[in-house]
């Protein structure tokens, strides 16, 4: 009976270990594959707003947009949401431009983004969103997820998980 306990003890502490590492390694900081298709797929989306008005990315061509999928219910995407919003205030005079994706309701939305003040747009993508984060890197299908264009509309940049400030600031300096 003992070692049958000691054995569950050992295989559960195994399974953590190895949940522990693939979320470690599964929501870093991830590298942008090359897929110009699904960057063009991206720049060409067009989605409503909270209040029902079709907008398309490509109005924000020519400036380096940071695109986050992101949900209400999302604990992480509450979280980083004040920072994008302090870039967006200090850098969207230099070209920068914040876009949400929501995995939600846009009744939700409207709420929680009156709620905080969001000072950026933020579309309506459903569950159909994740479909499209899936297709450029987000292959856990996990939130928050963030991509950030270039100038000329290339992904420059994925993030799984929270993008840190210091992270955020140093890669839109770069490309601005």
């Amino acid at each position: 009976m003992t070692n049958s306990v000691t054995r569950w003890v050992a295989i559960g502490g195994v399974a953590v270990l190895a949940l522990g590492a693939g979320l470690y390694f599964g929501l870093g900081v991830r590298t942008p594959e090359s897929n110009p298709a699904a960057a063009a797929a991206l720049g060409g989306l067009a989605l409503p707003d909270a209040e029902g008005r079709q907008q398309r990315l490509d109005q924000w061509r020519g400036k380096v947009i940071v695109v986050n999928f992101w949900a209400t219910w999302c604990a992480p995407c509450r979280e980083e949401m004040p920072e994008f919003m302090k870039a967006q205030t200090e850098f969207g005079p230099k070209g920068l431009q914040f876009v949400g994706i929501a995995v939600d309701q846009a009744d939700k939305v409207r709420q929680f983004a009156a709620e905080i003040g969001l000072n950026y747009p933020t579309l309506i993508g459903g569950f159909g969103a994740m479909e499209l984060s899936k297709s450029l890197g987000n292959t856990l299908m996990a939130l928050p997820f963030t991509v950030i264009l270039d100038r000329k509309g290339a992904i420059a940049h994925t993030q799984l998980g929270v993008l840190k400030p210091d992270k955020l600031h140093g890669i839109v300096r770069q490309l601005l």
